[in-house]
């Protein structure tokens, strides 16, 4: 309970109230305790506080039990005896300033972010990747800059690393080897993350987180509720999707300094799942988003069943913590039970190990920073109760919500421009209709080879055969004429013959008359 005329936060009280100092709310908090002991209702108290002081605060609803926060609470036994044991006057039930937001878009305005935003870091964490397939995702990130390609959504993506994957003796002069194997994985994960939702997570519009710095006619600060029940099923899309808005705070966010009050409150309930199988290289990052960004005014709360469920590189930049019970059945948990109770300043008055097994629904074990920055001494407490409604709304209330909102005309319809992949499904397109074109004037210039061929083929045949024929007259003719030739010979020689006859058997009747003759005058 934000009280006004104090500029302090009333949280708890136990052997006396207990303050939150606004202008060290910036170095972070812890709501820790096993579940059902309280820890939803301490983050409610702290959000409605944040909101009276003029605070904008984001709350991740992971049980559906937030939206409630619309509405104005109403008395119960729990919320009375708190009020008389605690000696609250002037309690009042109040709604507040509520605007809800959906991954999925069904029960709040759509979420979304592009490819470029969520960066080649955490999208390699959110697909699982080793090294190398970190550096291949890296590297197509850096061909798609030099290109001017924009990565918006999956789609984009894919056909990025399908385009780099094709193209790997090109870039690997300049870029460095690309194996086919890296590219295969990395589009396997891609397919993955489709199927858990990611098509719906990037796109545009993307969420601008100006958005969330926004107040009610009465100054109080807006609650920002993401509704996280279907994408807690979804632990790694979860965590990296709490971890880019971390990130992009930071980014967006000028340094301030130290400020009387935080300029948005960020609650990240199940903290654990940021750092399960987290690489070191991430962890460093978390590590270094949280000690920077308190000079951004931003207050980070990490909600979890275990401190330990933090690394102590994270565990050592928070400041306010408020523990509830915690249950030590197994060595690990009494282990963890003692590092707990060593992480406040004593008490005298109890020993904070019992106590930490001891603690009440609605008591928690608390040490907060004083306006010195110095931690208070741990003090045994009961959490005072919200002023909203601890009920989830109904869906009629969720969706008349949802519809007076003005973001619901900026984010709930989908916008999908021209980027990397409409650019190269063109490129691809544009080269196959190319290659067509060459194929095709290819086999229109074989087949006119072929004819060409055929014709010289049929000339060629004609050729010879009208040559052929040529030939064959002109032998035929030759013939003929030797015949003829013979046939005349042949006659004048039997006339020459019968003549040459003729006159031989007349010379010689004269000759033998003559010899005769004179043989027988004598």
């Amino acid at each position: 309970m934000y009280l006004k005329d104090q500029h302090k936060v009333w949280i708890a009280t136990g052997s006396a109230p207990i303050y939150l100092e606004p202008g060290m709310a910036n170095r972070h908090g812890l709501i820790a305790g096993a579940t059902g002991t309280g820890k939803t209702v301490t983050l409610k108290v702290l959000a409605e506080s944040f909101s009276d002081m003029g605070v904008p605060v984001f709350l991740a609803d992971i049980k559906g039990d937030l939206s409630g926060m619309c509405q104005s609470g109403q008395p119960n036994k729990h919320i009375l005896r708190s009020i008389e044991t605690m000696g609250i006057e002037g309690f009042d039930y109040t709604s507040y300033p509520v605007r809800f937001f959906d991954v999925y878009g069904e029960q709040g305005h759509s979420v979304r972010t592009t490819i470029s935003e969520m960066g080649p870091e955490l999208l390699s964490r959110l697909l699982g990747l080793n090294d190398t397939q970190s550096g291949i995702l890296r590297i197509v990130f850096r061909i798609a800059d030099d290109r001017g390609l924009l990565l918006l959504d999956l789609k984009d993506l894919r056909a990025m690393v399908q385009h780099v994957g094709d193209n790997a003796k090109e870039y690997k002069l300049t870029y460095g080897n690309i194996s086919s194997q890296s590219v295969g994985a990395i589009q396997r994960s891609l397919l993955e993350l489709e199927d858990e939702g990611g098509d719906i997570f990037f796109g545009e519009p993307a969420l601008e987180l100006a958005d969330w710095m926004d107040w009610d006619e009465n100054g109080r600060g807006m609650m920002n509720i993401l509704e996280c029940q279907e994408l807690f099923q979804h632990p790694l899309l979860y965590a990296t999707f709490l971890l880019w808005m971390l990130s992009e705070l930071y980014e967006m966010l000028p340094e301030a300094g130290d400020l009387d009050k935080p300029k948005l409150a960020f609650f990240f309930d199940e903290a654990h799942l940021l750092f399960n199988d987290a690489p070191k290289a991430l962890v460093e990052k978390v590590e270094q988003v949280v000690r920077l960004i308190r000079s951004k005014g931003v207050s980070v709360w990490f909600i979890t069943q275990n401190p330990s469920d933090l690394p102590d590189s994270v565990l050592g930049q928070i400041g306010n913590r408020i523990q509830h019970a915690l249950r030590a059945y197994t060595p690990n948990d009494q282990k963890a039970l003692r590092a707990a109770a060593k992480s406040f300043r004593t008490n005298e008055a109890f020993d904070t190990e019992e106590a930490l097994q001891a603690l009440g629904v609605g008591e928690a074990l608390v040490s907060v920073l004083d306006e010195k920055g110095i931690p208070t001494i741990v003090d045994r407490a009961g959490i005072l109760p919200p002023r909203s409604s601890m009920n989830a709304v109904t869906t009629e209330e969720l969706d008349a919500v949802i519809d007076a909102s003005p973001l619901r005309d900026k984010y709930d319809e989908v916008n999908d421009r021209r980027s990397a992949y409409e650019i190269i499904s063109e490129q691809q397109e544009a080269e196959a209709q190319r290659a067509a074109e060459e194929a095709e004037q290819l086999a229109r210039e074989k087949e006119w080879a072929q004819r060409q061929k055929e014709w010289e083929r049929a000339h060629r045949a004609s050729t010879s055969r009208s040559r052929s024929t040529s030939s064959r007259s002109r032998s035929s003719s030759t013939r003929k004429k030797t015949t003829t030739t013979r046939k005349r010979t042949s006659a004048i020689e039997k006339t020459i013959n019968s003549t040459a006859n003729t006159v031989g058997r007349e010379l010689g009747k004269q000759i033998v008359r003559g010899i005769m003759g004179s043989f027988f005058k004598k």
